[in-house]
């Protein structure tokens, strides 16, 4: 299984897909997973591989989902019962008490894996030139494309623009840049010359909030004279746009299910696949296993009480 889940992994590294690699570095029995166990999470929520039974697999893949929607570092996920001793020092360690894992403990290192961010070069200058060079050290994947490529061109999410024909075709290539989802579109060229373009475009009839996207002249106003300097005030306004941008949501996420959160381990449980509920008080409550259920009905009032259910260590 593991063979399998590293040839999947290389699979979606090659088609760009985002995805967590979770793998189990240690154990306290019982457990069902032991060390080594590895399960490869994708967007969209589906698990291939092993990582534990009905207790762990949920919280692995609602971190994972997290993981990918929020962006971060890879860090140790410990999941097992309070009474076990949950307490881990050093830094990015997530905890969360289990009651339902019969006393066990699991250590499980998340490891995310998102494409590079790509940065399409269009047009020929030396601009783009010096942009070729220096944007893979900060971890672009340069695409160059010429006129003929722009209708094969297809940004997604993680991609930037950067438009430079020098006059050539910049309202075609920016029309076609604005309607993607790339999360930077800019342009090199003087103030008239971009009003002059988004005027086109206005009247081409691409919606004003798209023609509000286009950042031009691209690049930070660093005095910048000399193809290199330029070169690297877009890089900085890359920078700047890339690290204060909004997480995007998960393409998943509209049709994701419903969802409540068992009252007894603090687990999400989807509701209508859930076998274990019971009703106290006129309200529904939903279980990941018979062991949570039997607990709460015992005492409803214990789990009814507000509490955290995961600590993270820094």
């Amino acid at each position: 299984m593991p063979e399998n889940v590293l040839k999947l992994a290389q699979r979606l590294e090659q088609a760009r897909k985002p995805f967590v690699l979770a793998t189990v570095v240690w154990c306290e029995r019982p457990t069902s997973a032991k060390p080594g166990a590895r399960a490869l999470i994708q967007a969209d929520g589906s698990v291939s591989g092993w990582i534990g039974g009905s207790c762990a697999q949920p919280v692995v893949v609602r971190e994972a989902l997290r993981l990918l929607h929020e962006g971060g570092d890879p860090y140790l996920l410990r999941l097992g019962a309070p009474e076990a001793g949950l307490a881990r020092t050093g830094s990015g360690v997530r905890v969360f008490p289990m009651t339902c894992s019969s006393g066990g403990i699991l250590d499980i290192y998340m490891e995310p894996h998102l494409p590079p961010p790509r940065l399409f070069l269009i047009g020929a200058s030396p601009v783009v030139a010096a942009l070729a060079r220096l944007a893979p050290v900060l971890d672009f994947a340069v695409v160059q494309v010429g006129e003929d490529g722009l209708l094969s061109m297809q940004p997604d999410e993680r991609s930037a623009v950067l438009v430079a024909t020098h006059g050539e075709y910049d309202e075609e290539a920016l029309a076609r840049a604005l309607r993607s989802p790339a999360w930077y579109v800019g342009m090199v060229g003087s103030r008239r010359r971009a009003e002059t373009c988004r005027q086109y475009l206005r009247e081409a009839g691409l919606e004003e909030r798209l023609i509000a996207r286009l950042r031009a002249p691209a690049g930070l106003d660093l005095g910048a004279v000399t193809p290199e300097e330029i070169a690297a005030s877009i890089l900085a306004e890359l920078v700047q746009v890339r690290r204060r941008q909004p997480a995007q949501e998960p393409a998943a996420s509209a049709a994701s299910p419903a969802t409540a959160v068992d009252p007894v381990c603090g687990m999400i449980v989807e509701v209508a696949a859930a076998r274990q509920r019971s009703t106290y008080q006129g309200q529904t409550f939903y279980f990941c296993c018979p062991a949570c259920k039997r607990l709460f009905e015992s005492d409803p009032q214990r789990y009814l009480a507000p509490k955290a259910h995961a600590t993270y260590e820094r």
